[in-house]
């Protein structure tokens, strides 16, 4: 979780946000973090990966690892619906595509209305959530795409080190 949030200071959190669900829960991500909205397609699984690693896409020539952000989260996995479709992000690993249930909305969420994630205890790690953003009578979960997987896991990801190398290439 960012420093900002921890001292209760928000002010560096408000603006647009992608807002998408996972079962009944409303879930954000800033828009500068949104690179594209696909329909679900087929993904080629890769052996070996954990269990909220879909697979991979080609994308237009680029392979992009697909999560299914259900499974991270601990949630029961659920068949792909007509709203079933992949957000791709620009996360650790570069560009990586998360399965969500529905896209619901742009939504502008002001500072004042992200409040710091609460405080579960010890064990339990909140570091990739932003914040609880409050728009109407409705919550989302405000996350930090870049924490919902730790820098090793991101590693991991398929198509990753694919990822950075062309990025280095492109800074040169």
């Amino acid at each position: 979780m960012s420093e900002a949030v921890k001292d209760g200071d928000s002010a560096g959190l408000g603006g647009k946000y992608l807002t998408f669900g996972l079962g009944p829960e409303d879930y954000a991500i800033s828009i500068l973090k949104v690179q594209e909205i696909i329909g679900m397609m087929d993904v080629t699984m890769v052996p070996r990966m954990p269990a909220y690693v879909r697979g991979v896409i080609n994308l237009r020539g680029k392979i992009v690892p697909v999560i299914d952000l259900r499974t991270k989260f601990g949630m029961e996995r659920v068949g792909r619906t007509e709203e079933t479709c992949i957000i791709v992000v620009d996360g650790l690993a570069g560009e990586m595509g998360i399965v969500v249930d529905r896209v619901s909305e742009v939504l502008d969420i002001l500072a004042r209305d992200i409040d710091p994630p609460p405080a579960f205890g010890a064990s339990v790690s909140t570091d990739y959530l932003l914040g609880i953003g409050k728009t109407g009578e409705r919550v989302q979960l405000v996350l930090d795409i870049e924490r919902v997987l730790t820098a090793r896991e991101a590693a991991d990801l398929p198509g990753a080190s694919e990822t950075r190398e062309e990025e280095k290439r492109h800074v040169r």
